[in-house]
């Protein structure tokens, strides 16, 4: 392994930490000055801070599943999915650039996030963040799913980039 190679991993395994860390502050903040209390609206109700806990997936879907049922598909299955797609990461981290590397750290760290809060919460993921207008409006999301979302975002611009420069791997 270069030296190089060293640094990327190094780099990329600390962003998973400060990625999951401010993730588990942000949760823990919710649950402190949010649970049991009244919505906190800002700039005229477009973002909302609102307590929840999640027991199924995006936009609640899965919640009703038997525990079983909901633990093997919303906890060990997308557990198996991120070790496999660390381990991708590190076979493969020499090839990325370091936005490729930085996309893949928060989507790792994002789904780490949430499996941590179902496997300690008994399957309940905080969430207590919601923007809109009006009636339209996101679902209650948390720290992790906007790792997640930005993530993916940064890897379907650079696939779908016509620079394909961003694919190839940096030279500093």
């Amino acid at each position: 392994m270069t030296k190089e190679t060293r640094v990327k991993v190094i780099w990329f395994c600390l962003a998973c930490l400060a990625f999951i860390g401010l993730d588990r502050v942000t949760k823990q903040w919710a649950k402190d000055h949010l649970m049991f209390r009244e919505p906190k609206v800002y700039w005229n109700n477009f973002f909302r801070f609102e307590y929840v806990e999640n027991t199924g997936a995006a936009l609640s879907l899965g919640d009703s599943l038997p525990q079983p049922w909901s633990f093997w598909l919303l906890s060990i299955i997308p557990l198996a999915v991120m070790i496999a797609l660390f381990v991708y990461v590190m076979r493969e981290i020499g090839n990325f650039t370091n936005f490729k590397l930085f996309c893949f750290s928060m989507i790792i760290a994002g789904g780490l996030g949430n499996i941590i809060d179902r496997i300690i919460y008994d399957r309940r993921v905080t969430d207590f963040m919601n923007i809109g207008v009006g009636d339209i409006r996101t679902g209650i999301f948390n720290v992790a799913d906007v790792w997640i979302t930005s993530g993916v975002i940064g890897l379907f611009i650079i696939y779908n980039s016509k620079n394909k420069g961003l694919l190839k791997p940096d030279k500093n």
